[in-house]
């Protein structure tokens, strides 16, 4: 798919929310046991077995959201040798764990960093305009909202589901919806990855538009081989719910600048006024 690099919309005022929403991403990931040798590649059995413990503990779970049902073995954190080797270790769980409030703290746990810096960037993009628009309050309430609506729409639909469900997709998939309802026509530079990668300036719609549809041909299970690892279906949702929300607010929303110059980057060409 594109990628984007930066919109033609300026903002009339410091997107702190959304710069505040990436650092406790970026924080959290940086903090997030067993993640840290994944930057060389290097995790070992001791960290994945960390790193399944905490996710267990603060990761949402299908069948925890629907049937409020939590399990009786969690891992614990330690390696253990089974029958078939060394493995990580299960026992009661030590903690009292809230589904609804892991919702909000699967928000800021990723698998990876190209997970975590796919959706920063996303995030970075285009928080800042729809922040401007909904203001800095309202905009830390949607986002909140719109990953709830994503996490459990999914959870509606893989309600037998015991995998943990992470990341900030689902609340940025509705803050991608959003931005298509009020800046539709906003220019957004873009790479697409044709042989190199080749610089286009594509209107909003186009990009958002076409983000969507692979999402949710990707939810059906079409065309992607990793369907079951990546909850395609809650970022149908969560853009879904974006666009719902931020439909009020399409009427009084001033239209970005008119961009100059050619969509292939050339130097933008001087216009006449009359």
């Amino acid at each position: 798919m594109v990628i984007p690099v930066h919109d033609v919309n300026p903002v009339r005022r410091t997107p702190v929310v959304t710069y505040a929403l990436i650092a406790a991403n970026v924080l959290v990931f940086l903090y997030t046991p067993g993640l840290a040798g994944s930057v060389a590649g290097d995790s070992n059995l001791s960290q994945l077995c960390h790193l399944h413990a905490f996710l267990d503990h603060y990761a949402a779970v299908p069948q925890e959201l629907i049937h409020h049902q939590l399990p009786r073995l969690v891992p614990t954190g330690d390696v253990a040798m089974g029958q078939n080797g060394p493995g990580c270790a299960v026992g009661p769980p030590g903690y009292d764990k809230s589904p609804v409030l892991s919702v909000f703290t699967a928000m800021f746990l990723h698998g990876g960093w190209l997970h975590l810096l796919g959706n920063m960037l996303f995030l970075l993009i285009f928080g800042n305009n729809v922040e401007d628009r909904m203001g800095h309050v309202r905009f830390a309430l949607f986002y909140v909202v719109c990953g709830y609506a994503a996490s459990y729409g999914f959870a509606l639909l893989n309600d037998d589901s015991g995998d943990p469900l992470i990341g900030a997709s689902g609340a940025i998939a509705g803050v991608l919806g959003a931005y298509l309802v009020l800046y539709p026509k906003a220019r957004v530079w873009v790479l697409v990855p044709f042989l190199v990668f080749l610089p286009l300036r594509l209107p909003a719609w186009l990009v958002l538009g076409f983000w969507f549809v692979l999402q949710a041909v990707y939810s059906s299970g079409e065309g992607v081989s990793d369907a079951g690892t990546v909850a395609y279906a809650a970022h149908v949702v969560g853009f879904l719910a974006g666009m719902v929300l931020a439909w009020p607010l399409k009427a009084g929303t001033p239209p970005p600048p008119e961009p100059r110059g050619l969509l292939f980057g050339r130097k933008a060409r001087p216009r006449h006024t009359w």
